[in-house]
């Protein structure tokens, strides 16, 4: 009985230490709502994936010549001579594609469960300035094997910026390092890339802070203020499965697929005298690039782009309905449905040539787009209402 009571009280002693509590109660005592299913785990594999990406790029960068006249040939280094090189280069490659399926998943996942609405503004404004840098992020990585795409991809999207009235050529020139891109816009991107990791690592963190602050949401889209049981060791098990499934999955492309997800021309060195019939970026932007085509004002495009982010940054103030999920919303399910098929669409037209009938397409999917967010949800609150009451 003494040597019992000493370790109850040695292990008290232990949880109150600093380190020691911050664990205990995020990771292993957190009450979670028991109802939670398997969409709940995409953060845990995004941290997962993040810190994939920082590993791989740090030894990656062990081995890359940031020069325009030995990026590409250092690549093929790594992939041809470094031992586990191209472990390396195909885990880093792929997983900036498996971080954002991750990614997708669980903003879709918070939109139909209504994981934006108060008390949970800030978890998810944090997460769609994670999702901005991240974008930056895979953008200025993609530009640095220095093949046909990454070249043409930095020239066209750099540009963009001319747009800007007044000080637009001078943000172009600052960005590009000169007056064209090359070798000064290459070592800038690489030392940005080799950076904006870790403010990302820092805002997840942020992310993770906020929602431990008011607790998850659950599927029934309501505050669960009993009904709770801790992380582990019940939701550690249920997430380690998908952590397995995950692995699983990402190891088929690794190994078996490595440059499915990538475009062919990138392992064609860049070639400024020689442009590539079609230029597109990597499939996780196409919804975003597409968007930015369908309009052909050019700082109107910019514009829109930056409209897409302030919609989704506003999101919880034009959600207008006390009922947060789409469990018991009808229309806001139909309408949630309407907006993954809208993805989808400018995901393809993204992908296809500036010409019709993928232009007119573009443009409808865009106006639909918007008018999801400005207009349907801040309506379809108070149409449900109104619908209930009169049954």
């Amino acid at each position: 009985m003494a040597i019992s009571t000493f370790s109850f009280k040695q292990r008290s002693s232990l949880f109150r230490e600093p380190a020691v509590s911050l664990i205990n109660d995020h990771l292993i005592e957190y009450p979670t709502p028991s109802n939670l299913t398997y969409a709940w785990s995409f953060g845990s594999i995004a941290g997962i994936c993040l810190l994939l990406q920082i590993l791989t790029g740090v030894f990656l960068a062990m081995h890359y010549a940031a020069s325009v006249d030995l990026a590409f040939l250092s690549v093929e280094h790594i992939i041809r001579d470094v031992n586990g090189g191209w472990f390396l280069r195909y885990m880093h490659a792929n997983g900036a594609s498996m971080f954002f399926i991750v990614v997708y998943l669980h903003i879709f996942r918070g939109l139909y469960y209504g994981s934006y609405a108060a008390p949970r503004e800030a978890v998810w404004c944090i997460g769609v300035v994670i999702l901005l840098l991240m974008i930056i992020t895979a953008f200025i990585g993609y530009v640095l094997p220095w093949g046909q795409m990454s070249f043409w991809g930095a020239t066209v999207i750099t540009s963009l910026a001319s747009a800007i009235p007044v000080v637009g050529n001078h943000v172009v020139t600052w960005l590009w390092g000169g007056f064209s891109v090359d070798n000064a816009t290459l070592n800038r991107f690489f030392s940005l890339h080799y950076l904006l990791p870790f403010i990302i690592a820092g805002a997840s963190l942020v992310h993770l802070a906020a929602l431990h602050q008011y607790g998850s949401n659950n599927p029934l889209g309501v505050v669960a203020h009993t009904d709770k049981i801790s992380f582990y060791p019940y939701f550690y098990v249920k997430d380690l499965v998908a952590w397995v499934l995950f692995a699983i999955f990402f190891s088929f492309f690794v190994f078996f697929a490595p440059n499915a997800l990538g475009h062919p021309d990138n392992y064609i060195e860049a070639n400024p005298i020689s442009t590539p019939a079609h230029i597109v970026p990597e499939w996780y932007f196409l919804w975003v690039y597409a968007i930015l085509r369908s309009i052909p004002n050019k700082l109107a495009g910019v514009g829109a782009i930056g409209l897409t982010f302030v919609c989704l940054l506003a999101l919880p103030w034009l959600h207008d309905s006390p009922i947060k999920g789409a469990s018991f919303r009808p229309l806001y399910r139909l309408s949630f449905w309407f907006l993954v098929a809208l993805v989808f669409v400018l995901g393809w037209i993204g992908a296809e040539p500036v010409e019709e009938p993928f232009l007119t397409i573009g443009q409808l999917a865009s106006f639909s787009f918007f008018f999801y967010f400005l207009v349907l949800i801040p309506f379809l609150g108070p149409l449900e209402d109104e619908l209930l009451s009169e049954v």
